[in-house]
């Protein structure tokens, strides 16, 4: 049962994600990953501050929004890809900014969800 809402989650998040990739951008820097990925961060970290505050969160719920939902929606993989195209284009300072940008808002997204996770 509980591949069953890993994968509905991931289906929601995989569905979002590509929707977001729909939105029209005329850059060369990959924005729409790196916004991607900062919601999801965000949203990981107000589910798990949130599971970790309330003792009545089931844990198919945790495994729906923060495996599923939060795993379908972010990618490391594309962020990897993206990282190395702008290297190999030799656009290092795009590529040195994305990377940073990414890994520091991600990591401070977590602590924004958590804290999020306080008003409710």
């Amino acid at each position: 049962m509980k591949f069953i809402f890993v994968a509905l989650g991931g289906a929601l998040g995989a569905i979002a994600r590509y929707a977001i990739s729909l939105i029209p951008v005329r850059m060369t820097f990959p924005v729409l990953t790196l916004v991607t990925n900062i919601a999801g961060a965000i949203l990981i970290g107000f589910i798990v501050g949130i599971a970790d505050r309330k003792g009545d969160v089931s844990a198919n719920a945790v495994l729906f929004w923060k495996t599923g939902v939060c795993g379908g929606f972010t990618t490391f993989s594309t962020f990897s890809l993206e990282s190395c195209n702008l290297f190999e284009k030799r656009i290092y300072i795009a590529g040195g900014i994305y990377v940073a940008l990414s890994v520091g808002c991600c990591v401070l997204g977590i602590l924004i969800g958590k804290k999020l996770s306080y008003l409710i």
